[in-house]
């Protein structure tokens, strides 16, 4: 078995803990699924239990430490959308770091932890991820003695600034916290470029590593203008995208642009079902099995034929950001560099963001489209870049421009195939109204069950919020940019 590395480890509380998730609520139903095997559906759906579980304890775990079994409560078991069963039997491994979930029609399903690369669910049959884990070392100055943004030194307006009405802000902090049912576990607010408020909620820090779900995808975007900004992706935009599972002679992706995949309008038939239909939890849903099935995500995203002419519609589908990503770290191991560190070099380290995780399958292949850890101010740096056009301020007082000079407008203008000119370059953008209490120009990294980040120029405004909330997000991520904004009084 490869050796495993990190620099934290988790206290070997036990061997090995086992136990049966139960408790006085029911859990979610497995619905049935038609021609495919029920015992299969709760396989799948205990595949990303045993993620959850693992990742809850290990990742999250690097700030907070957690049971299994709150784990268990607070972040699957209350949600029905996870499906979870009361017959489903788990176990945690502390010395091996993985996590098995057992039921008695479907055997198994199991994830294992690797430090830097989080947490993986393991194929069927597979005991262990084929490539080496490694340590990837944070190579930013100490936040201790570092002056903001790359470090913590005067992070704070002190005094806040006399446009703003702080205790109109205090109180919009206040009742976004005090909306229980959408579990809001950090909330951070910046403004002119330091932190005007900030709230989380009991355990949880500033550093503490969250699931951020899609935000994962503006990752992806970013990483792709960080190595074309850096001359390690040997294109532009407008180039066709170098992927060479599509440069057969006449097959039709050859036509795709780069451009296309970060506006989420390849025309790759890749099917979305959405979680709540009868096969979400089956092969059938394309866009959601690389969370559950333990496939090579990058090899399953690349090898799918096209159904729409490129760029001619915006579609929600992990098939672009995934390729995105492909297509980075083909570049980059093409110079010989290492791809499980290029992330944290290229972008995190100069921005002073330390703690994110970002997760991959068993062949090393990064899932920033959902499977990605970040701290609520790993998440702030990261809108900060984005609200000053991908330049930042490095403590010797320089400015070192990560993304290219034209990125952010780009990102954050509608794609051409965005109908409700909501989406741009794996950014959501407001210019069609999504967020009907925030300015027009605000864009955001947006994942499931309510991660955000906000950037609002107009406003010199970063907004982020974690947590895993079931409710109606939209609107409640309308009423906080909203309440904080007029809480700014421009």
């Amino acid at each position: 078995m490869p050796t495993r590395h990190s620099w934290w480890t988790l206290p070997v509380l036990a061997t090995t803990v086992v136990t049966s998730a139960c408790g006085p609520e029911p859990g979610g139903q497995v619905m049935e699924s038609g021609a495919h095997d029920r015992a299969d559906v709760r396989g799948n759906v205990a595949g990303m239990a045993a993620h959850h579980i693992c990742a809850g304890v290990f990742v999250v775990g690097r700030d907070y430490e957690r049971s299994p079994e709150e784990v268990v409560t607070q972040d699957i078991r209350r949600f029905d959308i996870f499906k979870w069963q009361d017959d489903f039997d788990y176990a945690v491994n502390f010395e091996t770091r993985t996590v098995s979930v057992s039921g008695e029609d479907f055997g198994t399903r199991s994830a294992e932890y690797n430090g830097d690369q989080g947490c993986t669910v393991l194929p069927a049959g597979l005991e262990d991820v084929t490539f080496e884990p490694q340590v990837v070392e944070r190579l930013s100055p100490d936040p201790a003695v570092t002056a903001w943004p790359t470090g913590d030194v005067d992070a704070y307006h002190d005094p806040a600034p006399a446009e703003v009405d702080m205790g109109a802000l205090e109180g919009a902090l206040d009742w976004t916290m005090a909306q229980a049912e959408h579990n809001t576990r950090a909330l951070v607010v910046v403004y002119a470029g330091k932190i005007l408020g900030e709230r989380y909620a009991p355990g949880f820090t500033r550093n503490t590593p969250q699931i951020s779900w899609s935000q994962g995808k503006s990752i992806s975007s970013a990483l792709v203008g960080a190595a074309m900004q850096a001359g390690h992706l040997d294109a532009g935009l407008d180039d066709l995208a170098p992927v060479p599972e599509w440069q057969a002679e006449g097959d039709p992706r050859r036509k795709i642009r780069i451009r296309d995949i970060l506006n989420m309008s390849s025309g790759l038939d890749f099917v979305n079902l959405g979680w709540r239909d009868s096969l979400s939890w089956t092969h059938v849903d394309e866009h959601r099995r690389i969370y559950f099935d333990g496939i090579d995500v990058f090899e399953h995203a690349v090898n799918q034929p096209m159904d729409r002419a490129p760029g001619e519609i915006f579609r929600y589908r992990n098939s672009d950001p995934l390729t995105a990503n492909y297509i980075v770290r083909e570049a980059v191991e093409a110079r010989g560099e290492n791809w499980l560190a290029y992330p944290q070099r290229i972008l995190f380290d100069r921005i002073g963001a330390r703690n994110y995780v970002l997760e991959t399958d068993a062949w090393g292949n990064f899932i920033i489209s959902g499977y990605d850890y970040g701290s609520a101010w790993d998440w702030v740096r990261f809108g900060l870049l984005h609200l000053w056009d991908g330049v930042w301020p490095t403590p010797n007082g320089e400015s070192d421009r990560i993304l290219p000079e034209g990125w952010v407008d780009f990102i954050s203008t509608p794609a051409p195939g965005a109908e409700l000119r909501d989406y741009g370059g794996l950014f959501w953008v407001n210019r069609g109204g999504a967020l009907p209490r925030a300015p027009e120009d605000a864009f955001w990294a947006a994942g499931f069950m309510g991660q955000y980040t906000v950037i609002i120029p107009s406003y010199d405004l970063v907004i982020v919020r974690l947590g895993p909330s079931p409710g109606d997000i939209n609107a409640y991520l309308s009423d906080i940019v909203g309440e904080v904004t007029a809480a700014i009084g421009r």
